[in-house]
């Protein structure tokens, strides 16, 4: 296993994802959407959590691996890679999302052959980048702890403190299943959100981003899209998966957010926009 990998320089769009979390049909829109807007995979980047919550652990992992596309590590790769005991996410034991982890785990694990896991252990913690002469470092959760959850009502001190740790320009995370850019003194924190999962917002759509480097800075925009949630749902309740995880590929609405900051939980079902922000140099 590499720590970090240098994908080195790029002057196009960067299409970057995170979390397909097994949810089979929504890789396939992505990776559709990203050949329409003529993103080879060397420009494609994935913060990790390839399988987790939904049916088709093993045909997204397959899928992912196919498209030779940039991958981080997550924590669903580091505990399926190595069959340990619990998914390593980070929920508070016995929450509702703990509880409801067990049962997709288990079953992830199960439905993963050798080779996939194999694959999952070699993966890279960390990627770099640079565009438009700034350097990014794309990360799973935080940049030393691969499950930690950075919201966009984390502190700013603390998204501070993870970014003097980069090193870098900007950081590039993951995890929290939430979209946001935040620009802090000059300093990029972003997350692109998951296509696993809608983003808590009461809309079955997901989330993607796109880097462009422009004169003058970088253009990230927030970008929705839309699948066949209803297949999605319809097989995890086929392979008998619990329910509250499928009803949230309809309703838009995670089963629990109690692992969320208060002022996160307070947006709970208030639709997200397409949106962009210029990083300026």
């Amino acid at each position: 296993m590499a720590e970090t990998r240098d994908l080195g320089a790029t002057d196009g769009p960067m299409l970057i994802f995170g979390g397909p979390y097994g949810n089979l049909q929504a890789t396939q829109a992505l990776l559709a959407a990203a050949a329409a807007l003529g993103i080879p995979p060397t420009r494609i980047l994935c913060n990790g959590d390839v399988a987790a919550y939904c049916a088709d652990p093993e045909a997204t992992v397959e899928l992912v691996r196919d498209a030779n596309i940039a991958l981080v590590m997550g924590n669903c790769e580091e505990s399926l890679g190595t069959d340990a005991e619990s998914c390593g996410c980070g929920f508070d034991k016995g929450s509702s999302c703990d509880i409801l982890a067990a049962q997709w785990y288990a079953y992830s694990v199960a439905a993963l052959g050798p080779e996939a896991k194999e694959w999952m252990r070699r993966l890279p913690r960390r990627i770099a980048f640079e565009m438009a002469g700034r350097r990014l470092l794309a990360v799973h959760g935080g940049v030393g702890q691969i499950n930690r959850f950075v919201f966009p009502a984390t502190p700013e001190a603390d998204k501070a403190a993870e970014l003097d740790q980069a090193g870098t320009d900007g950081v590039i995370g993951g995890h929290s299943g939430l979209p946001f850019t935040q620009i802090l003194g000059g300093r990029l924190w972003h997350n692109a959100g998951v296509i696993g999962l809608p983003a808590n917002d009461g809309t079955p759509r997901v989330w993607y981003s796109l880097f462009r480097p422009v004169d003058g800075g970088i253009v990230i925009e927030r970008r929705a899209l839309d699948y066949d949630h209803a297949s999605a749902a319809r097989r995890m309740r086929e392979k008998g998966l619990l329910p509250p995880y499928a009803e949230a590929l309809e309703s838009g609405l995670w089963p629990s957010d109690d692992f969320m900051p208060e002022a996160d939980r307070q947006i709970r079902g208030q639709p997200l926009s397409p949106a962009s922000v210029f990083w300026r140099h």
